[in-house]
């Protein structure tokens, strides 16, 4: 068995004294995809801000490659391996798609930021036919695809992201989800709250529901997928008849289409 990159036990968070996470537990291992998914209110953007240091946990542990990185600051994060791309707020506006890029090699020592951000230009040709261009005035898949860029030129073995789909059209968000698949086979683990459950749960190695700041279910996203509790209380009641499946190859390498 893989050894976890990232280890979530009885982790308890929330904000002004009220409780929304109320003992999750989750684990993560090197080049697979963890979905989270579940009912507005469960916690599952808490959760990966608890994770992230953006929210300081009340009781519980988060570890990290075998260290214990609980409430940790962000920067700190980033700079041990652990990237975060959150829903809103994914991109600097005003900065080029380029200087953008360039924020998120600042974690890095400086000898080893040029050698990144080039690694990260060949993967995204789009970054380099729209580096001049302020990110602000992008579509939102674009947007997406920058602010992946930013998180993986640090150089994560980890990478938490907040609802990559919302606000995208099934184009644009079955690009982003093609880019995960590339990003799960360099071998870095992806924990994805995600609105698309059906979506999420095929593209996973494993999956959690939670529910009322609790895990309900866990287990293969496949398995997850023919639950009959999950289909009926979280996936809209119809079962699904389907293995995880890969986008569609005309998908992939085309940030251009628009959301």
């Amino acid at each position: 068995m893989s050894e976890d990159a990232l280890l979530v036990s009885d982790l308890h968070a929330g904000y002004d004294g009220a409780l929304v996470l109320r003992g999750v537990s989750l684990e993560a291992r090197p080049g697979e995809i963890v979905a989270v998914i579940g009912p507005n209110g469960a916690g599952k953007s808490t959760l990966l801000k608890a994770i992230s240091g953006l929210v300081r946990p009340i009781r519980g542990r988060v570890v990290f490659h075998g260290t214990d990185v609980t409430g940790l600051p962000p920067d700190r994060l980033a700079q041990r391996g652990l990237g975060f791309v959150p829903q809103l707020e994914n991109v600097f506006p005003s900065l080029t798609v380029a200087e953008n890029v360039h924020v998120g090699a600042q974690a890095l020592p400086r000898s080893a930021r040029r050698k990144a951000v080039a690694s990260v230009f060949a993967q995204f040709p789009f970054l380099r036919e729209r580096g001049r261009q302020r990110a602000g005035t992008l579509s939102g898949g674009q947007r997406k695809i920058v602010a992946l860029a930013r998180a993986l030129v640090a150089q994560p073995t980890v990478l938490l992201l907040d609802e990559p789909s919302a606000g995208l059209s099934p184009k644009a968000a079955e690009m982003v989800f093609a880019e995960l698949e590339q990003i799960r086979e360099r071998g870095i683990g992806i924990v994805m709250v995600e609105q698309n459950a059906r979506r999420a749960l095929a593209l996973s190695s494993r999956g959690y529901v939670l529910d009322m700041g609790r895990t309900a279910h866990e287990g293969p996203g496949g398995e997850l997928l023919r639950d009959p509790r999950v289909v009926q209380l979280y996936l809209g009641g119809l079962a699904a008849d389907l293995s995880p499946r890969r986008p569609d190859s005309s998908a992939r390498r085309d940030p251009r289409s628009r959301s």
